[in-house]
């Protein structure tokens, strides 16, 4: 295939378009470690220089891509119909299995999650850096009022910390529920070594469950006084 180089703001757009559906299509068939720039830029038939006309670097291609991932995680999670009556404990405890439950449905997504600070926040260029914060921030925002619409008693503060917690939760636990061939032996070879398995759903729904009630906790608990 002959390089046509993009020379309208639209067609640079449809080029973005096509290399960030070639990467999300790529992920569902191999793990972030396994994605080269080599073999991206064979899937959308470019040159790797000209992939990099694009994007400055196969981490920034995947910081796009994470940032579209959480994006539609969230608008998922706002159209979904879980009911917001019973009690704050109730309410937490059904907000816990939805953040666990539709994670772990978006492999991409905990996959990109895993890998971002100590990867896909590494070979980019301070623009990036900024414009990729700047709509991680307005998506997270987005996620701490959705948490304060199922448990309106935690306040701004306490939704956000929920939600910073969840989601660390969830970036640690998906490369250790993620094991390779030789732990997996392991774990085959010894009951007592196959209960230290990390089921990734069950960490994120337990955390956060006992991190909602937590929070709760401490608000309703009274302030101590000195006497």
């Amino acid at each position: 295939m002959t390089f046509q180089r993009a020379r309208t703001d639209e067609q640079r757009s449809e080029r973005r378009r096509q290399i960030l559906e070639a990467a999300d299509a790529m992920l569902t068939e191999m793990t972030v470690a396994e994605l080269s720039l080599t073999a991206l830029s064979r899937r959308v038939c470019l040159a790797k220089a000209n992939v990099l006309r694009y994007f400055e670097s196969r981490e920034a291609v995947l910081l796009e891509l994470l940032e579209t991932q959480v994006s539609d995680w969230v608008a998922e999670l706002e159209h979904e119909a879980v009911p917001t009556d019973g009690g704050s404990r109730e309410r937490g405890d059904r907000l816990a299995e939805l953040l666990a439950s539709s994670m772990a449905r978006r492999p991409v997504l905990c996959d990109l999650l895993s890998s971002q600070a100590a990867v896909l926040e590494h070979n980019i260029s301070a623009e990036v850096a900024i414009r990729h914060k700047q709509t991680a921030r307005k998506s997270l925002g987005n996620l701490v009022a959705l948490v304060g619409r199922y448990l309106p008693e935690l306040g701004d503060d306490g939704a956000a910390t929920l939600v910073e917690t969840t989601l660390l939760m969830a970036m640690a636990a998906w490369p250790c529920s993620r094991p390779p061939q030789a732990v997996l032996a392991a774990y085959a070879s010894d009951p007592a070594l196959a209960a230290m398995r990390i089921d990734f759903a069950d960490a994120v729904r337990r955390t956060a469950e006992v991190t909602a009630s937590g929070l709760l906790a401490r608000k309703g608990a009274p302030k101590a006084t000195i006497a």
